[in-house]
């Protein structure tokens, strides 16, 4: 016989207001999921997918294994050095066969050229001649020696070699100023074709300097808007924020006519006897610092402005009711608030100057070019989109360092505002 207890069984009762409470919470949870749905969405398709884009489009290499899949097939077996065996050379001619005026030999030649130089010009000259050739006399690789020698340079090889798999190094190493040579090793790219390293870090010196001056600028500024009566503080802060009111090519094109030899500037400063000559001002570093400080400026002093409000003057008065110094109250009790505010302000304002594109080309001089610009011209102009997405991606290492290195000092939740 079993005895069942009445206090262990739920009395059904009981049971309908939990199981309604447990309701409420899966719709509250379901209308939350569909509330957020729409930013998720946004997100993915405006960030997470072109960013995505991007870091395949560094190693994606397939342009010559679609247009020459018969010397694919070779290259993956063929393991030794020098020459290829004569069932490669064969394969070449088939496929030059096949996809003669196709836009895909076109595609393979133009990647095989950063390889090689003349490599295009060698695929669409070999391509023409193989028309002509049904049967070869002796063999293929004699016949394609015949049309152009460069068939019988173990480089030519070499490089075809090294465009065949589908991914490649090729375009992040170039981005870093190296390059794999013919016999496979990781090597320095000639001394002429060095650039990007340089350039790169010609880009973080700018983007740092900008958030330097940004900063030192802002914080006094921000403090300023919290301290100032109410009317002055809202004259000051319509003041910072008027360059939203304008677009960026006007702001930069305005700052090319102020600061130009016969600008207000040098006008007002020739005027007052503090110069004799004008000074150079514009397409140099100088102007682009001055340009990128008054478009960034809020970017730095909103952030640090929304943590000092929330910071009580009580604070520093109970620090020198304790006998602290001011410097000393304002370096161990009131900085440590606002770090937060500085650092979010700090990486706001270094992320979008290393990426910044108009000014440095309108402002800036010849040596002033950032990364965003060889960006954009290898997208716009030549196409080379590995290229592109080669400094694109880089240049995102360089900002994920920062973010975790600032992260790490100071905390990701408290630069978000979480805690």
């Amino acid at each position: 016989m079993i005895v069942t207890s009445s206090e262990t069984l739920p009395r059904s009762g009981e049971a309908a207001p939990a199981l309604h409470k447990l309701s409420a919470k899966t719709k509250a949870k379901a209308v939350s999921m569909l509330l957020v749905a729409p930013l998720v969405a946004f997100i993915l398709l405006v960030f997470v997918l072109p960013l995505g884009g991007m870091l395949f489009y560094a190693v994606n290499n397939t342009e010559v294994r679609d247009a020459l899949p018969g010397v694919a097939a070779e290259m993956a077996a063929w393991k030794d050095e020098g020459l290829p065996p004569d069932s490669a050379y064969a394969a070449l001619a088939r496929d030059l066969k096949a996809g003669f005026g196709d836009s895909k030999l076109a595609e393979a030649g133009r990647r095989l050229n950063y390889e090689r130089s003349g490599y295009r010009a060698l695929l669409s000259k070999t391509a023409r001649a193989v028309q002509a050739i049904d049967h070869p006399a002796e063999s293929w690789a004699s016949e394609l020696a015949r049309v152009d020698a460069r068939w019988l340079e173990p480089a030519t090889w070499a490089a075809m070699r090294r465009a065949i798999p589908a991914l490649t190094p090729f375009y992040i190493l170039a981005a870093l100023d190296l390059r794999v040579d013919d016999h496979g090793a990781v090597t320095a790219a000639p001394v002429e074709e060095r650039l990007y390293v340089d350039t790169l870090g010609r880009t973080l010196w700018i983007g740092f300097m900008t958030t330097a001056l940004c900063l030192a600028l802002g914080f006094p500024l921000a403090h300023a808007l919290v301290s100032l009566p109410r009317r002055f503080a809202a004259l000051l802060m319509m003041s910072i924020l008027l360059p939203f009111w304008t677009s960026l090519l006007v702001r930069t094109s305005a700052w090319i006519v102020v600061l130009q030899k016969e600008g207000i500037v040098n006008k007002a400063l020739t005027g007052l006897g503090l110069i004799d000559a004008p000074l150079e001002l514009v397409f140099n570093r100088t102007g682009l610092y001055i340009a990128m400080v008054h478009i960034l400026l809020p970017f730095m002093i909103l952030p640090i402005l929304s943590v000092m409000k929330g910071i009580s003057p009580a604070y520093m008065k109970a620090s020198a009711s304790l006998g602290a110094h001011p410097v000393i109250g304002f370096f161990k009790v009131y900085l440590p608030m606002v770090l937060p505010g500085v650092g979010a302000g700090c990486l706001m304002t270094f992320i979008i100057a290393v990426g910044y594109y108009i000014t440095p080309t309108l402002v800036g001089g010849a040596q002033d070019q950032m990364t965003s610009y060889f960006v954009a011209y290898y997208a716009n102009t030549t196409i080379n989109w590995g290229m592109s997405a080669a400094l694109g991606a880089i240049l995102l290492v360089c900002v994920m360092f920062l973010y975790a290195t600032v992260g790490r000092l100071i905390g990701v939740s408290r630069i978000a505002g979480i805690t």
